[in-house]
């Protein structure tokens, strides 16, 4: 009730009255056809400013951060639609969404805060690491988009208005950050070229970083030093500026099913490899991203392999890319680091760990036939024959046999048993609520272990038929 009675006293709220009279004021004087009036009243149109509101919902430039993934990815989205007038689209916003967008990609392009960038139908996902806070926002493809009737864009330029304003001053603040005067001055020449987002990689691309790096910036700033790529009429124009004047070309990225004329200096590659060497954080070997070959699967690295339970198979291709670029060597499945390190020791606890393991056995199956022995004999005893008949081998071993089968069976069905008790003590023991929401994450379980079964059928039926198929 207190939130609702200070928005009453806002003085956002006063602006918009204004705005309704002035609306009002205008409409009365069109209707009466007073050119001398219309112009008087439109030399005093209202107009509001929306930094109280962000200062007061975002007190530190942190929380702005952490709130910022959606603003991202609305101005990317408005930055590539066209201009309607019917929808109240207007050009100026279409600039000012660009113009921001720009601004954020050479920021994060000149202290190498990416992280993951991943393509998918909608668009392609980019993730920046900034000032200790992961931000992800979706691009769209450079592609004609489509403007679907069925969305209230009225809304979405309300949300956008408090967006650019929240940008604006996040761009403020990091541009600051590396001794950088915000709005950027650009050259005319490339802004008129329509080069933009290489005029402001080249008004930041001048100043000295004097900040910190940790682990993650100083890989990525090294990832593609001294290379030099090349990309086709394909791509899109800004890119293509960057590469113009350039001599010596190591990487040509090509998005077209062939390349006729071809340079022996060059690697001629599909734009996923540039993808996967920024997620994997190592160059990547091109062999299976030549052009015209079939693409690798495209990883997200969004996904966490191990909460899933499966690995795809290319992603432990990587990891072993990985280990040969740091000189490491892999552990064995279900081991650790720890265990290469010290692998003497890891043989020899393994050889006592199995000794004794034997031994353990060992007794309790002597015990076991002693134990049956004992039995035999009290059953002649009762019966009247007092004559002990010692047990062949055969019938020994088969005793051994028999008691080593029904002890398997019965710690199993002991663990199953304990497991299950275990299982219905907690449900008795839960409220209702919380019963269901276990109920539930365990369906959730049961349907992830369901679909890594099926991945793991179909890869070995693939497996399978490339070995009848190659015999």
């Amino acid at each position: 009730m207190k939130d609702i009675l200070g928005l009453k006293h806002d003085p956002l709220l006063v602006k918009f009255r204004e705005a309704r009279t002035y609306e009002k004021k205008k409409k009365k004087a069109m209707s009466k056809k007073n050119k001398d009036l219309v112009e008087r009243v439109s030399t005093h149109k209202p107009s509001y400013t929306l930094d109280r509101p962000i200062l007061e919902r975002y007190p530190t430039f942190i929380d702005a951060l952490r709130d910022l993934d959606d603003g991202l990815t609305m101005v990317h989205l408005f930055a590539a639609l066209p201009a309607i007038e019917r929808e109240n689209i207007q050009v100026e916003r279409i600039h000012s969404c660009r113009g921001l967008s720009l601004e954020w990609q050479a920021y994060v392009s000149r202290t190498h805060k990416l992280r993951k960038a991943f393509i998918s139908v909608k668009g392609i996902y980019y993730q920046a690491e900034v000032e200790g806070q992961k931000i992800t926002w979706l691009t769209p493809h450079a592609l004609q988009q489509v403007m679907p009737q069925d969305v209230d864009y009225k809304i979405m330029l309300t949300f956008l208005e408090l967006y650019e304003n929240l940008l604006g001053f996040v761009n403020f603040k990091l541009y600051n950050s590396i001794n950088l005067k915000y709005p950027p001055i650009l050259d005319p020449r490339l802004k008129a070229s329509a080069s933009d987002l290489y005029a402001f990689t080249r008004y930041v691309e001048n100043v000295a970083d004097e900040n910190e790096d940790d682990e993650e910036t100083r890989a990525c700033k090294t990832l593609f030093k001294d290379m030099t790529f090349f990309l086709s009429r394909e791509m899109e124009l800004h890119l293509r500026n960057l590469t113009r004047a350039l001599i010596i070309i190591n990487y040509q990225i090509v998005d077209r099913p062939s390349q006729s004329h071809r340079f022996i200096s060059r690697d001629y590659i599909q734009p996923q490899w540039v993808f996967d060497c920024i997620n994997a954080r190592i160059i990547l070997p091109t062999e299976d991203y030549i052009v015209g070959k079939v693409l690798p699967p495209h990883l997200s690295p969004f996904v966490d392999n191990e909460a899933e339970g499966h690995e795809p198979e290319y992603a432990e291709t990587i990891k072993r890319h990985q280990a040969a670029a740091r000189k490491e060597i892999l552990p064995m499945p279900g081991g650790e680091q720890d265990d290469l390190d010290n692998a003497q020791n890891l043989l020899a606890e393994g050889i006592i760990d199995r000794t004794k393991a034997k031994e353990a056995a060992e007794r309790k199956r002597k015990m076991a036939m002693l134990q049956e022995e004992y039995h035999h004999e009290l059953k002649k005893e009762l019966e009247g024959t007092t004559q002990h008949t010692p047990a062949t081998a055969e019938e020994g071993k088969k005793k051994k046999k028999n008691v080593d089968d029904e002890e398997t069976e019965d710690d199993d069905q002991n663990l199953q048993q304990f497991a299950d008790d275990n299982d219905n003590m907690s449900k008795v023991t839960m409220s209702r609520k919380k019963r269901r929401l276990y109920e539930a994450m365990k369906i959730s379980q049961e349907r992830k272990k369901a679909s890594v079964d099926t991945l793991k059928t179909r890869k070995k039926n693939i497996q399978n038929s490339k070995k009848t198929s190659s015999h």
